[in-house]
């Protein structure tokens, strides 16, 4: 078999693949994320963003709500939103609710810049990266939403 058949072969597989249960596949692993990070907020100290959350979302709340209820608050979200795209894939209403969190993800750019920024704009810190790959997860959704299955 030569390399452009085996090639093509691939290609084929890969293409069927990919129209048959990429959308789906793509909205399970997304649900995936969600639901770990979710479970994680949870317990105490596994998260690795629960401090960066919890801070965010007391600035956003102007500090009048307690941080713990309010990590509390993100993880039940997290977990719904997880839930839901593993359980009810097809719904464009809760791609819709993941948009919003996405943008409540984004907000650490300008709220907390010094910890985002090892050397503004494009020299990130392991959090900036962590804020970033968000943007791949909303790329994605745009492609799950814009797609049947």
């Amino acid at each position: 078999m030569s390399t452009i058949n085996l090639s093509a072969i691939i290609d084929n597989k890969l293409t069927t693949l990919s129209s048959k249960y990429g959308n789906l596949l793509l909205k399970l692993s997304i649900g995936m994320i969600y639901i770990w990070f979710g479970v994680l907020k949870f317990f105490p100290g596994l998260s690795p963003a629960e401090k960066l959350a919890g801070d965010t979302l007391s600035t956003l709340t102007l500090h009048m709500i307690d941080q713990d209820y309010l990590i509390w608050i993100l993880a039940a979200m997290e977990l719904a939103i997880g839930l839901g795209l593993v359980l009810w894939p097809k719904s464009k209403a809760l791609i819709f609710v993941v948009f919003i969190h996405m943008m409540g993800t984004l907000t650490p750019m300008f709220f907390f810049p010094e910890l985002v920024f090892n050397t503004p704009p494009f020299g990130f810190s392991i959090v900036g990266q962590y804020i970033m790959k968000n943007f791949v997860i909303i790329s994605a959704l745009i492609m799950a939403y814009s797609k049947r299955g």
